[in-house]
This record gives C-alpha cells, structure tokens and sequence, in this order.
C-alpha cells in the first residue's frame, strides 16, 4: 500500500527546526539530557551503597573546616561559601546572555568576565577542600556514636582512615566506609572537570566576543548555548550537596 503526498509537498530537510530551535540548541539540550542519565547513575549508586552501611561520616564533623580559621568548628559553612559562589555565577550567567540577546557586546564582556572569575573561585575552594580532606585535620563523627578530636584524615583503598583522640582522650584509629571516599572524590571529581571545562568554554566566549565574532555573526547564540551548560553544571552541583553534605 503507497503513501500519497500531497502536491507541493516538502518533507523537512534541514531549514527551521520542527521544535522551533536552533540545531545547535537542540544538540545542546541532548547532551545535557545524556549527561543528566550520567550524573544521575552516580548519586543513585552512591544512595544505595550508603543506605546498605549501619554508619556513614556525620557531613557536619567531616565538612566543619575553613581556611585560615585553624580548628574553628563550622559545620557546613566553607560548602556553602561555595554553592553560593556558584549560584551566583549562574546570576551573572543569565545577565551576560541577556546583554547578548540585546547585542551589547560590552555588556556580554562585563558578565562573562564575571562568571569566569565565580567559577575560578568554585574550583579554587575545591581544590583546597580535597587537600584537606586528604592531608588535612578535622573533627569526625562515625557510626553516630564517637567524635574524634584533632584528628586526621588520610586515605588508604580501604577508605578514610581517622586517627586521633576520642573525647576521653584515648588515641583511636578507625577506617571508615571504602565507598566514602571513592564516591565523594570521584562525583565531586567529576563535576569539578565540568566547572573547569565550563570556565574554558566561558574563556573561550570572552574571547569570541572581544573579537566581535558575534557582531559579525549577527547573534550570541554561542553564549546562550555555553549559559545552558554552565546553568546545568549549577543545578548538578545542588544535588552533590545535597546528597553529600546535608544528607
């Protein structure tokens, strides 16, 4: 049985979009799709693990540092500096692709800067809280039940091992869950390449658009497509600490 088509009929080759966006967005919203299934195996694997152990790192002895602020005790205070920083770039994000939806080529230079100097300051704040996780020292809750006084945190493939002094001062050594270290590391590892990878694609922008690629171009579509990624690597970052340092 033949299919009729109408005279004058046209199948759609390649013009204007059926879903009513550029290729270029449309391939941009598939591969943060793609990347959503990614991230989402790693928190759903990292629930399910932690779920099956009686103890787990209490977040708020584990995450209690800040720089320059010796043994202070700060639950929570130093991550959510950060998720500030980085929420806060997504504000100037949307502001650089609202300058480029005016073509206000200063305007887009002035909030992309912005936002690359945020997401330089994530990765800065990140790299200091791995080094002290691994070689620094800080107060651990374990099980619910002992808390460990100046103690330190060093890794073996066993995972986090806590050495120092319980509140009674009797000096302790306790290894902690392997799948602690491995999926705080590896996730926290793995959006900090898509931070950096970002920082690169907003590098790259700023560049473009003090050259006035876009001018020439008539649009900055390139920023909007770069601020879709950038606005998701946020919305990831807020199920990270979820997951990690509220839970």
């Amino acid at each position: 049985m033949s299919t009729h088509v109408p005279a004058g009929f046209k199948w759609w080759s390649g013009g204007k979009s059926p879903y009513n966006v550029s290729y270029g967005k449309l391939m941009m919203w598939l591969f943060l799709l793609s990347d959503t299934f990614t991230f989402g195996a790693f928190l759903i694997s990292y629930g399910t693990v932690r779920v099956s152990h009686d103890y787990w790192p209490d977040p708020n002895y584990v995450f209690n540092a800040f720089p320059f602020m010796g043994h202070a005790n700060l639950p929570l205070a130093f991550v959510s500096l950060m998720t500030f920083i980085l929420i806060m770039s997504s504000v100037t994000m949307v502001l650089a692709v609202h300058e480029g939806h005016k073509r206000n080529k200063y305007g887009v230079q002035k909030w992309l800067g912005w936002t690359i100097l945020g997401g330089v300051l994530f990765l800065s704040c990140q790299a200091w809280e791995w080094t002290h996780m691994i070689t620094g020292s800080s107060p651990v809750l374990l099980d619910g039940q002992v808390q460990y006084i100046g103690s330190t945190i060093t890794m073996n493939p066993y995972g986090p091992v806590v050495q120092g002094l319980t509140d009674h001062g009797h000096a302790v050594t306790q290894t902690g869950p392997v799948a602690f270290g491995g999926f705080f590391f590896g996730i926290t590892g793995f959006h900090g390449f898509h931070v950096f990878s970002g920082v690169l694609l907003l590098v790259l922008a700023l560049v473009w658009t003090r050259m006035g690629r876009f001018e020439k171009v008539g649009h900055y579509e390139m920023v909007e497509k770069i601020g879709l990624y950038w606005h998701f690597v946020d919305l990831v970052w807020v199920f990270v600490f979820l997951c990690f340092y509220l839970i």
